[in-house]
């Protein structure tokens, strides 16, 4: 007879949700190690109407889902801003965010920016270049084309520091 091994590797995926870029980050977790598989980000040409954005949001997130695998998902909760348009608008981007992995039957958490931040360099209110920083020392291998990419590479760390309590939780409310 064989034991199991205790320790699963898990491929999740992060997605920093935008309408101009939406950002996504491929690692593997394994206990405490994280691995870089890859990140990029889909950018929808600006001259498009909403609806064929996030059009090409979804097919774009769909290309990386199908490719890569992932089991898990992760997508930053909206910031809410002043400008009331602009973030609905980036509700509309978040939901096509969280659509896509849910169409694959994978299982998607959201996490708040400020936790984002706090997981992966300790303060809730860390500048972009405290990310980027944080980033190569936890994923040496990663060389994200972008803040976007960086964003959701962060976010697919969090998940993997929170993904057992993401899971308890909804297993105490039965989902």
């Amino acid at each position: 007879m064989t034991a199991l091994p205790i320790r699963v590797p898990v491929r999740i995926i992060g997605i920093d949700p935008g309408l101009r870029r939406t950002g996504w980050g491929v690692i593997e977790s394994e206990g405490n190690r994280l691995v870089y598989v890859a990140c990029g980000s889909v950018e929808p040409p600006d001259d498009l109407p909403l609806a064929s954005r996030l059009l090409a949001i979804h097919e774009g997130l769909a290309a990386v889902l199908s490719d890569h695998k992932p089991v898990e998902a992760a997508v930053e909760q909206t910031f809410v801003n002043k400008d009331g348009v602009a973030t609905l608008k980036l509700g509309q981007a978040r939901g096509v965010a969280m659509l896509a992995p849910a169409m694959f039957g994978i299982s998607v958490a959201e996490y708040a920016p400020n936790q984002v931040k706090k997981t992966v360099v300790g303060a809730g209110h860390a500048d972009k270049q405290q990310i980027a920083m944080m980033l190569k020392i936890l994923l040496p291998k990663a060389e994200p084309p972008s803040a976007d990419a960086a964003d959701a590479l962060a976010v697919a760390i969090t998940h993997a520091h929170h993904r057992q309590s993401t899971a308890l939780r909804l297993k105490v409310v039965g989902i």
